[in-house]
């Protein structure tokens, strides 16, 4: 790894931390993370000043270790006016960027780490997948021209033909969401669908199965009529109207043809956990909240009172009568969902993992990693006070023969003296198999060089 030191470009190894336990020699790979730097100061304010991106580097049973901090918030461009990045800022990313993880590739650092399909970067505000008709940012107090609409912050592989999908909404006089496709191999997006909306939704994510794109338009909603907010956030425009129900809109990859658009009772969600088609039929699993509150939740840190909690629902969609059908899974809190991405995006599958919390009386953040068995509901929960594990990342065995053989792992940091660790989980018995620890000393953050 290229780093700089007094002005010099220089290489820089990552330190090999010690491990209590045994890592799997066949883990190899990169996981990343974003949280606080490694000191008890720096904690007190997690998730609400400075942070640092968590480089964990596997192979051979071994963990390198490396914390890079990323460049102050952005500034904002003249007097009462924002940046476009920070008037259209995904809400999702700025609750819970601090415990988000990815494995795979590492970027340079920044505030966020996103997926793109099989590809991961970091920047520090993470744009709404909003894409707004001319003249309708005027007086709003926007610097800058406006971009090329970003990608959602959770794109999918079509399952059956590789093709990368993902929307963007498309906001005017005439809203519509507008779903896109890259073939394998191309660089171009072509458009599959424009489905119009008369109350465009906040929608932070979608599903997929072998044949339908999903679309849940929450009642989380902004009226196109209306002036937006001058220097204010896009969010700040939506208001909650439950009376418009929840809208599914299910797509066919095939033709763009829209086979289904129903409405049930209101609910929201950040985070779908996995589709599947069952004849005519969609099952669709997903992060369920009563209402849009966490958008407008203070940061954990400051949270008071009882949580805003997702629990796991599963809503059926009857493509010929338009019935939907709904059922909790489990009464286990349940975000930042992961499965065995690869082998099951958009069919059938069994198991889930996620954060979780202890007590939601208690103004904690999340607390505990949680599997949870999507056909019977069990669920099977690591915890240990005083320790916030962030988003799971399952990795399978190489040689697997059941979904949920290989481990999943979770950076943690210590609610007592702000270090920064990771748990590696046998993700069948979800029992502990490392811990690795950041200790205070020794592990220098470096500014990295492209």
């Amino acid at each position: 790894m290229r780093g700089v030191q007094d002005g010099v470009a220089v290489d820089v190894p990552a330190p090999v931390l010690p491990v209590e336990g045994a890592v799997p020699n066949w883990l190899s790979g990169t996981l990343l993370r974003t949280g606080p730097a490694t000191s008890p100061s720096a904690f007190r304010n997690w998730l609400g000043g400075p942070s640092a991106l968590h480089r964990f580097g596997f192979g051979g049973g071994a963990v390198s270790y490396r914390s890079v901090s990323p460049d102050g918030p952005p500034a904002r461009h003249g007097r009462g006016r924002i940046d476009f990045a920070e008037f259209t800022a995904d809400p999702c990313l700025s609750l819970f960027s601090r415990f988000l993880t990815r494995y795979r590739i590492a970027p340079n650092a920044a505030a966020n780490v996103l997926s793109l399909a099989d590809r991961q970067w970091a920047r520090h505000d993470t744009p709404i997948a909003v894409d707004f008709d001319p003249g309708v940012l005027d007086g709003v107090g926007i610097a800058g021209g406006l971009s090329t609409p970003v990608p959602s912050a959770h794109p999918h592989h079509a399952p059956l033909t590789g093709d990368v999908l993902d929307y963007v909404l498309r906001f005017g006089e005439h809203s519509e969401y507008r779903v896109h496709r890259r073939r394998p191999g191309s660089r171009s997006r072509e458009l599959l669908v424009a489905v119009p909306t008369e109350n465009p939704g906040y929608l932070h994510s979608f599903a997929v199965t072998d044949r339908f794109v999903v679309l849940v338009e929450y009642p989380f909603v902004v009226d196109p009529r209306h002036p937006l907010t001058p220097g204010r956030p896009f969010t700040s425009n939506h208001r909650w109207r439950p009376e418009l129900g929840t809208r599914f809109i299910v797509v066919d990859q095939a033709d763009g043809r829209i086979v289904a658009d129903h409405r049930t009772e209101a609910f929201f969600a950040f985070h779908h956990i996995n589709a599947r088609d069952a004849g005519n039929r969609v099952v669709l699993d997903i992060c369920s909240y009563a209402n849009a509150d966490p958008v407008n939740a203070p940061r954990p840190s400051r949270w008071r009172g009882e949580l805003p909690l997702a629990l796991p629902t599963r809503y059926e969609i009857d493509l010929l009568g338009g019935v939907l059908h709904t059922r909790r899974l489990a009464a286990e809190p349940f975000e930042l969902p992961r499965i065995s991405y690869r082998a099951h995006n958009g069919g059938d599958y069994r198991f889930a993992y996620g954060v979780g919390v202890q007590d939601p009386r208690g103004g904690a953040a999340f607390d505990r990693l949680v599997k949870l068995d999507v056909n019977s509901g069990e669920t099977w929960v690591w915890h240990e006070p005083g320790q916030h594990p962030g988003e799971p990342v399952f990795v399978p065995s190489p040689t697997a023969r059941h979904e949920d053989d290989g481990v999943l792992l979770s950076v943690v940091l210590d609610g007592h003296d702000g270090r920064a660790g990771m748990v590696v989980l046998d993700a069948r018995t979800f029992e502990e198999l490392a811990r690795v620890g950041v200790p205070h000393h020794g592990v220098a953050a470096v500014s990295t060089a492209s």
